[in-house]
């Protein structure tokens, strides 16, 4: 028998968080130190969430084969170090490790070791001398940056588009995932679709030759759960994923009820990553490459899933929730009323308090299970 429980009948972990609602003033934050590497748009931003973590995220060294160099890789690292095991944060498509904002503080301040890290060919990575983005390579640097630095068994927490990257990473590598928690997850679109067969140079150069073999973009977007790549799909370039009015059209059909000062202030930080100048060429690699189509790897997930939903998502259909949680053969299913496509933005309390929720019920049945048992002699 399916259930679905709303979160709003969780325990009350954390204080009610509504920051995300006021308008933002920049010299409210004037004197956050922002590492050099990160673009200097940065400094125009409002968001004081946004800006404080900033402040946090670092480049370390990270090995693979495709490089002859290291490539030097962004994420935030944890503050504290924990008994339990980490709680690892992806970004969704075309993101960064600042879509985490308003729930890392809060993982952070419930004790828990908590990472957010930059999906290689998004985020604030140096990629000047990588040609490949392609799923395999995003692997093998999520694998290496694993083994190198994090070292244990994680939670690995995915939205969107960042679950495939988990259902993908977890099948492949189960030894370094103890269990996931899927967010609103983009699973069941198959990669990149028509766009994998253009050539690289019409890519880059322009797609409106190629209209009728694309198509032109409708609304069945939000039924399919293909996310923002088709929102390209009869436009002129790759340039428009970080042109402003998609961006600002997509924010407001992923967030409900959002002012439109605060809708501003978020496109300008999705976008920051774009202004790098080797961006176009990393997603140029990975829509070429296909991306990423994980559908049949579902049923290989072992690990125990959490699947949270935005109750009132425009992107994803909920129906989707329902075949996920049907799949994946040890998942719980939470949805989070009054709620779009990106929960750990728009409800960070909420989707805090469930992720902690869940380690905790994990926690305690791993220690009930090696718990000794008394032997009872007649």
């Amino acid at each position: 028998m399916l259930t679905l429980t709303s979160a709003s009948s969780a325990l009350t972990l954390f204080p009610e968080c509504k920051t995300q609602r006021r308008r933002f003033s920049i010299s409210a934050a004037a004197d956050d130190k922002f590492p050099s590497f990160l673009p200097k748009q940065m400094e125009e931003i409002k968001d004081p969430f946004a800006r404080k973590l900033a402040t946090r995220i670092e480049r370390l060294p990270v090995n693979v084969s495709f490089s002859e160099k290291s490539i030097m890789s962004s994420c935030v690292k944890p503050l504290i170090q924990s008994n339990q095991n980490p709680v690892v944060l992806l970004h969704s498509f075309d993101s960064s490790c600042l879509e985490w904002r308003y729930t890392f503080p809060l993982l952070e301040e419930a004790g828990l070791e908590t990472w957010a890290i930059d999906i290689l060919g998004w985020g604030f990575s140096n990629l000047e001398r990588i040609k490949s983005c392609d799923v395999a390579s995003k692997r093998e640097h999520f694998y290496q940056l694993w083994k190198s630095y994090i070292k244990r068994p994680m939670t690995l927490v995915g939205p969107s588009l960042g679950a495939a990257v988990a259902v993908d990473f977890a099948v492949n590598h189960p030894e370094a995932v103890e269990n996931l928690v899927l967010i609103d997850a983009s699973v069941y679109a198959e990669g990149t679709g028509n766009l994998a067969k253009l050539p690289r140079a019409v890519a880059y150069a322009g797609f409106n030759a190629y209209q009728h073999m694309l198509g032109t973009f409708s609304f069945s977007l939000c039924e399919k759960g293909v996310g923002l790549l088709n929102l390209c799909s009869s436009d002129s370039n790759v340039s428009i994923l970080k042109s402003f009015p998609l961006r600002l059209y997509t924010t407001f059909l992923a967030f409900k009820g959002l002012s439109f000062d605060t809708g501003l202030d978020w496109v300008s930080i999705g976008k920051l990553h774009c202004l790098y100048p080797w961006w176009e060429d990393a997603t140029v690699s990975f829509m070429i490459s296909g991306g990423y189509n994980v559908s049949r790897q579902i049923d290989q997930v072992m690990q125990k899933t959490l699947i949270i939903w935005g109750e009132d998502d425009q992107i994803i259909s909920n129906k989707l929730a329902v075949r996920l949680h049907c799949e994946l053969p040890n998942s719980n299913i939470r949805q989070i009323p009054d709620c779009g496509h990106l929960p750990h933005v728009e409800k960070p309390d909420s989707a805090a308090r469930l992720i902690l929720e869940f380690m905790q019920n994990h926690s305690c049945q791993k220690k009930a299970q090696l718990a000794p048992t008394e032997e009872v002699v007649y």
